[in-house]
Formats: C-alpha cells, structure tokens, sequence
C-alpha cells in the first residue's frame, strides 16, 4: 500500500458520526530565501492536498471542540490572511480554526487549514507573539512539508509506512498521544521522521519571520515566545503539546533571535482586537463567571491591563455568563459609544437584547451594520439569529441564503438555516439544511439520509425536488472521490 493510500485508508476508518452531534449539536523581507515551496508535488498534487484537507477539516469539526463563534472566527481569520497576503506559494485559500484547548499548540495540516489551540491566544503577550505562531504554521503549508515529509518517508522507508501515517492526524491535534502512537514505528524510521522535522522547523522558522515581518508585526514576536515557552517549561516533567511537535533547543531560539535582529527594530502599539480576543476567551470558555468578574473587577481597580476597553469588555462578558444582564448592558453600552461598529462588543450586545427580548434596538443597529459591511459573518449571523428570536422568520430565512451563497461552507449559518426553516414549519428545506450540516461533518450518508427524507416531503414542489436528488449526486460524488484515491 503506499504512504497516500495508507493515510487515506486510515483516515477514511473514522467518521464520528455520534459524537459529531454531541459536539456541534449545541447551540516584504530582506533575507532572500530559496525557493523550495514546490517540493512535494511527485508525492502529492495540489488538487490531492485539498481534497485530503478539506476531509480532514470536516473530521475534525466532528471530533475536536472547534470553537463556532463567529467574533473569534473573524479574528483569527483576519489575523492569518494579513500574513497570507505576503506569502509566497499560496496555492489555496487558507483556514484559521481555534479548538478549544488551554494547551500550547498549534498545528497545519493538507490544503490550508491552520488550526490555533486558544490556550496560545491567552498565553500570548503581544499580537506579534500570536501572528509568529500563526507565520510560522503559514510556512509549514507554503513550503509543503508534511507533502515532503511524505515523499521522503515514502522514499526511504516504504515498509514503516502505516504504523507513521496512523498517528499523523492524531499528533496534530493530540500530539502526547500521537507521538505515543508514532514511536511504535522502527527506530531508523522513526529517526529519520525527527531530523526531518528538525529542518522543517528551521525553515519554518525562517521563512515564517521574514513573513512576520513583511507583515507589519515585530519580528522578534518570535523568538521572544520561544524564549517564554521554553523557560517556563524548562524544568517541567510534562512540556506543552507544542514543544512535543516543535521542539525548541537553546540553537534553535539563538537562530530565531539572530534572524528577527536582521530586521529594524519595530515598535507597535499594542492590538486591542487582540486584547479582546484574550477577554472573549477567558470570560466565555476558560474558569466560572462569578470567578471571572472577581478576577476583572480586580484587574480594573488596580490597572492590571493592557486596554481598559479589554477588561470592561470581560467584566460585560462574565456579567452576562453570570446572568447579571442589566450590568453587563451597562458596560457595553458606554463601549459602544466610543465604538459603534466594533464587532465584539455588537456581539454581546446582540445576545443581550436577545436575553430580554428587546429587539427593535438591536435589529435596527444591525439592519445598518448588514448594509455597511455586507456578509460579514459577525454581522449577518447576529442579525439572522435576532430576527430568528423575533419570530421574523422569512427575512432571517433570505439573510442567511444569501450569506451562504458567498460562505458556502459556514457551519454556524447552516446550522441556523436549519432552525429557520424548522420554526416555519419548511419541513423539506429544514432536512436538506440539516444535510449541509452533516456533510460539513463528513457525515455523508447522514447528509443524504436527510437530502432523502427531505425528498419525500417535497412533493408539491418539483423544483425543490429537482435540486435535493442534484444535491445528493453531488454529495456522492465527493465521497467517491475520497474512495477513489483510495
């Protein structure tokens, strides 16, 4: 079997359906570097890589907690782009993901998709120290290791294959247990995969800086966090997962810093889109909420903050957690004033006018937003679910269809469609919805177990009969397209 079909077949063993539910059921440089980026193309093509990341993409959305909040999504996404746009051998659009994890890891995988640990968002300093992880996870994708990695294993220890290939995806997310499973793999084989690694790291490193740079941020962002990762954990009996999949030694941080001090020296202002990102994940997804507003309420009085704006915007946040709705409406709405169209703070205020069912003020000030930055995700998805709670059914129903014809895959929009059309009692639309959705998961026999129940009631509606028979084609197809790189 070679190294590409063993992967496949591995990876196609698993399609968490249950537990699937259980998850989403809820709610420019100076230092020329050589031009290696098209290496890997014999091992694996272009159109292969994608078609193998976009599976795993929606494995993961089955089996890990990715983070579906559209406020963060927006974040990072924008984060990684500003650096994408400097990059060189981009042959795909990329997808920055958070999975809900405080450990220390980040990882790039086939056609990318760059998923970010939000434990690396509040453990960061600066933005830059965040962008230098996310630069370096762009280099791995642009210069195309793990295709590499795949043809040199392939090349040199053919046999050894599929005991490497069936911890791959799982040392990426889960790497102390991945690497448990990669060790079983003979020892000259296993081996050859670290100093492969290791030059992968270097060249990530240096190709990752240089794109920090070129991006606006402070270069020495990264060796500045490699030094903090690595002095906190350096008497530690068990490191953080991203130290087990890039190591750091004491040559590897000196060659950072030299590299970064290339550079001139850069002062910038500190990111208050950052700082509210770090506020959003510790108040909603890290501690309790009586906790957290002890813990900003204390950060205020004593001036423990980068931003003011950041830690209101926490103590908002634990106040709603904590059910203390007219506090927190307090707070953001003297942040929106000085604000308006700041997109985290419409968030909260959004669930809060939702929370008292209120909401002529919240769907007037989105109606504007929608017009002002039309299919913005933050936006159209605050607006179609307030209008959703309004019982305004046909008007959430076209916002959302129109949104997904520019977001074809937003898991969150889907999801909400769904409901849309259940609350309208739009039986067949609500099944074919509810198929997207478990296609996004993978789930394709899910997805057309519902493409089919939608069928039957669409009896009166030929057209609509017409495009849910195309659809379950279409959803047949991908899966033989999996099977027959099989």
């Amino acid at each position: 079997m070679t190294l590409l079909n063993t992967f496949l077949f591995v990876f196609l063993l698993s399609t968490p359906y249950s537990h699937a539910q259980q998850v989403n059921g809820k709610n420019h440089g100076r230092n020329k570097l050589p031009e290696i980026g098209a290496a890997g193309f014999s091992a694996l093509s272009i159109d292969k890589e994608q078609l193998i990341g976009n599976a795993m993409m929606k494995h993961l959305r089955a089996s890990q907690p990715i983070v579906n909040d559209p406020v963060l999504i927006e974040y990072i996404n924008d984060l990684g782009n500003r650096m994408v746009r400097n990059a060189q051998d981009v042959h795909y659009n990329f997808e920055f993901f958070l999975v809900n994890n405080k450990e220390l890891n980040a990882f790039a995988f086939f056609g990318g998709h760059i998923g970010i640990h939000t434990g690396l968002i509040t453990t960061a300093e600066t933005e830059s120290e965040l962008a230098s992880v996310v630069a370096h996870e762009i280099s791995h994708v642009t210069q195309r290791h793990l295709a590499r990695k795949m043809e040199a294993q392939n090349r040199n220890q053919p046999l050894t294959m599929a005991g490497m290939i069936s911890g791959v995806l799982l040392t990426l997310i889960n790497p102390t247990v991945g690497m448990a499973a990669l060790s079983t793999s003979m020892a000259a084989s296993q081996q050859a995969s670290i100093n492969y690694t290791r030059t992968n790291e270097k060249e990530a490193d240096r190709v990752g800086i240089q794109l920090l740079a070129n991006s606006g941020f402070d270069p020495m962002g990264a060796p500045n966090f490699f030094s903090k990762m690595a002095e906190q954990y350096r008497y530690k009996s068990k490191p953080p997962a991203m130290l087990l999949t890039h190591p750091l030694p004491e040559s590897r941080i000196s060659e950072a810093r030299v590299r970064a001090q290339n550079f001139p020296a850069r002062q910038i202002r500190a990111s208050l889109q950052f700082e509210l990102a770090k506020a959003r994940l510790k108040a909603r997804y890290e501690g309790n909420a009586q906790d957290n507003i002890k813990r900003y309420l204390i950060e205020i009085e004593k001036q423990r903050y980068v931003y003011k704006e950041a830690a209101q915007y926490g103590l908002a946040i634990a106040y709603f957690e904590n059910e203390n709705y007219e506090k927190s409406h307090e707070i953001i709405k003297s942040l929106l004033t000085k604000d308006q169209n700041n997109l985290f703070y419409i968030d909260l205020f959004t669930d809060l006018h939702i929370k008292v069912k209120n909401f002529p003020p919240i769907l007037e000030r989105l109606e504007k937003l929608n017009l002002l930055m039309p299919n913005n995700q933050v936006v159209a998805l605050n607006y179609a679910n307030a209008l959703n709670e309004a019982e305004n059914y046909q008007a959430a129903e076209i916002l959302l269809q129109d949104f997904l014809l520019v977001q074809p895959n937003n898991f969150i929009a889907h999801d909400l469609l769904t409901d849309t059309y259940k609350k309208q009692n739009k039986m067949a639309m609500m099944h074919a919805t509810k198929a997207e959705v478990f296609a996004l998961l993978g789930a394709y026999p899910r997805a057309i177990d519902e493409l089919q129940t939608g069928y039957n009631y669409a009896d009166d509606k030929p057209l609509v009969k017409k495009r849910i028979k195309a659809r379950i084609i279409q959803l047949q197809e991908q899966e033989n397209k999996l099977k027959r790189l099989n």
